[in-house]
């Protein structure tokens, strides 16, 4: 396979000249918003910190981290480090768990985010001759806008379909000749369920590869999105206040780990208990700095999601660092009975089970002093209409493999095709009924 390049220098640039721009580019951050941003400048002082103090790459750890609440305590522009004439853009989140967290762009980020997208679409696969249907959704939310601006910087055609509508999106996908896929792994599913309904055979497209992100999604559900969409399906990663999209993307010649774009983004990985940083390969909390951005710059943002770092070699020549693929975040995580659970160990079991539909939702819940899970999971139509002793021996198999690989006692409930609702954008795999 010849590999493609957007940036084939700064992709393929030696550790020794990526850490010295690294470098550079991190003193520049500091000074700027110790300078600009009352907020950061008041952390640094508390532990005793001045610009000058950073001299190496190491120095960053001294840093204080920032977390969410940074953002909603200083919402909505106050960690912005530029005027607002000369913010061109906000995106913010939804604000379900509190105030929305704000984040904003002048004329340079947006041309920087456009130019990281680009090139995480080329580590993908895709080329300026690429239709490359974005089903992520617009508005606020960073998904689809910063995708569209990679695609049109990429010189592809851009068709902006967002979500929803999924019978619509098929009949463009089949009239329009779409070639890369764009979305959430849980609506591609739903996607493939839409093509299935119409009797839409996915070999009669032309997709050839999906870039799925937003949430996390495990190896076993990317065999079935391969499976029924009949594409290459990739991780990308990205995060609202790190830029959006674009963060990371998985090369078509590996599944280990999504390459990030470190000369704009500084990765670390921490102990999400202690707060000490881990060495390469070690399992922890991922944490951002980027170097780049103008107008809302951020330094060690706790990203609460969970992944490692692999600084070997890839097959595809790139020497930018890749991020294990997300296998859930910290504030994700159940506690059962002292165990510790993510959704996607859970997604796992049950993507590895002959007759289990790749759609399912656990809830958890307190009888008494005890906490109790149940995995509601559709089944095949063929299974379903089985005869009961079927169904049960099914449903025992789920319970004991998850029993095994998790150490928790579950109850499982078998519901028929297309029972679970659907989501357009990130699925809801969880209802803790512990916390309503």
């Amino acid at each position: 396979m010849s590999v493609q390049y957007w940036e084939e220098e700064m992709e393929t640039l030696p550790r020794v000249g990526l850490e010295s721009i690294q470098l550079r580019r991190l003193q520049h951050l500091v000074a700027r918003v110790y300078r600009t941003v009352e907020p950061y400048r008041r952390k640094m002082e508390a532990v005793g910190l001045k610009p000058e103090d950073i001299k190496t790459l190491a120095d960053l750890a001294k840093l204080p981290f920032t977390v969410k609440d940074d953002l909603r305590d200083n919402y909505p522009f106050g960690l912005f480090t530029v005027p607002l004439e000369q913010v061109v853009r906000v995106h913010a989140s939804s604000g379900t768990t509190g105030k929305p967290t704000v984040v904003g762009y002048t004329a340079k980020d947006i041309e920087t985010w456009s130019n990281v997208m680009a090139r995480a679409l080329v580590c993908a696969g895709a080329s300026k001759g690429d239709m490359i249907h974005n089903a992520y959704g617009y508005g606020l939310f960073t998904g689809g806008l910063g995708a569209h601006y990679g695609i049109e910087r990429l010189g592809a055609t851009a068709i902006p379909v967002s979500g929803g509508n999924s019978k619509r999106q098929i009949n463009i996908m089949r009239d329009f000749g779409s070639t890369v896929l764009l979305s959430t792994p849980s609506y591609a599913l739903n996607l493939a369920d839409a093509m299935d309904a119409m009797q839409v055979d996915p070999k009669s497209l032309s997709l050839r590869v999906g870039i799925f992100g937003a949430e996390p999604w495990s190896e076993n559900m990317r065999e079935e999105v391969e499976r029924k969409l009949n594409l290459k399906a990739t991780d990308i990663y990205g995060l609202s206040e790190v830029m959006g999209p674009g963060v990371a993307q998985e090369c078509l010649l590996t599944e280990r780990g999504m390459h990030i774009m470190e000369d704009h983004f500084l990765p670390e990985i921490i102990d999400p208990d202690t707060g000490e940083v881990l060495p390469p390969g070690e399992k922890g909390e991922l944490v951002f700095t980027t170097l780049t951005k103008e107008a809302f710059p951020i330094i060690r943002y706790r990203t609460k999601d969970i992944s490692r770092l692999y600084y070997e070699p890839c097959a595809c020549g790139r020497t930018l660092v890749r991020m294990e693929k997300v296998t859930g975040r910290t504030d994700d995580m159940l506690i059962i009975r002292g165990v510790n659970v993510f959704p996607s160990q859970v997604e796992h079991v049950l993507m590895g089970i002959e007759g289990v539909e790749p759609h399912y939702l656990i809830v958890v819940e307190r009888e008494g002093n005890l906490d109790t899970m149940q995995v509601q999971v559709e089944v095949s139509e063929g299974i379903f209409s089985d005869e009961i002793r079927v169904l049960e021996n099914l449903s025992k198999q789920i319970q004991k493999e998850i029993k095994d690989l998790l150490g928790v006692t579950c109850r499982v409930k078998l519901v028929e095709p297309r029972t679970i609702q659907r989501s357009e954008g990130k699925a809801q795999r969880v209802i803790d009924k512990r916390k309503i």
